[in-house]
């Protein structure tokens, strides 16, 4: 199967819409949903999913972005449309939302509470714009359902997948042959898939606020662990292994301890903010002190 980047014209721009931008747009509306979903069945206020996309989306994609140029080692990539790295949008949305808890005086544990489903639904919409640009693919394979990107971020030849990534190929092959590949992207998307809806279910059990946070980190890092076998990947730094299972082993560990430490935990209170008494926030409760000062 040979599969095209999906695109877009769009009139009177210059610049087309991407799978990519277009999964990005759905998998930031569907996380809000879903956020928006679980604050109306805990009869909390709805506006918090609103204040946390927000932040995401800002800090999501200056972390990844951020992070691309890291690793290339080239400023000029941050003004570039493509690369975007997930552990950096994941670190920079994750301190974008903290702050924004922080300010709206709303517990941590509350807020990793009602991410944690959203986040694998979205991680899993994410990488169907990953397959519809032809980026993150995997190594070469004979399955009936591998793919062909000749068009790929960067093309699926023998040339790229040897050259630029290490990846066997077999030998007297012309470089430009297109080879077919591992749709590792959705690969990933249904595992995901799998995990959303075990923490769609898990969420309604009598479990400690947060717990279901060390749930997520878990099951999308080992996902992540064993996809990574099959990629084709260039940042292999402890011979097998490349930067980002080494990057999962450590939030596997995090998300174990999250797991164990709040096992028993009580519930912390959800705070002023999310219980919907927005007047007696400081923000708030200032500027009514100011107005009533005028009167």
């Amino acid at each position: 199967m040979t599969i095209y980047p999906f695109k877009i014209p769009l009139p009177f721009f210059p610049h087309e819409l991407t799978g990519y931008g277009l999964m990005m747009m759905v998998a930031f509306l569907t996380g809000g949903w879903l956020i928006t979903l679980e604050l109306r069945r805990r009869r909390l206020a709805e506006d918090y999913s609103a204040d946390m996309i927000a932040a995401a989306v800002i800090g999501g994609v200056i972390g990844a972005k951020l992070w691309y140029v890291a690793l290339t080692g080239d400023p000029n990539t941050l003004f570039e449309r493509g690369g975007f790295v997930w552990y950096g949008g994941f670190l920079g949305g994750t301190v974008a939302v903290m702050l924004n808890g922080w300010r709206l005086r709303v517990p941590l544990r509350w807020t990793m509470q009602l991410v944690a489903p959203a986040l694998a639904a979205a991680y899993a919409l994410g990488r169907v714009g990953c397959f519809l640009v032809n980026d993150d693919y995997g190594r070469p394979t004979n399955l009936p359902w591998a793919v062909k990107f000749p068009q790929g971020l960067p093309p699926t030849t023998a040339g790229n997948l040897h050259g630029l990534f290490g990846v066997p190929v077999p030998s007297g092959i012309d470089p430009s042959t297109v080879l077919a590949v591992h749709p590792t992207e959705l690969y990933e998307t249904g595992l995901m898939l799998l995990a959303f809806f075990a923490l769609w279910a898990w969420r309604r059990r009598a479990k400690p606020i947060g717990w279901l946070f060390g749930a997520y980190l878990v099951f999308a890092r080992v996902e992540r662990i064993l996809i990574e076998i099959e990629r084709a990947k260039d940042d292999r730094l402890l011979g097998p292994f490349t930067l980002a299972q080494l990057t999962s082993v450590i939030l596997v560990a995090v998300g174990a301890w999250i797991l164990t430490l709040w096992r028993n935990d009580p519930d912390p209170d959800p705070g002023s903010y999310l219980r919907g008494d927005k007047e007696s926030l400081p923000s708030n409760s200032s500027t009514g002190a100011q107005a009533v000062g005028t009167k």
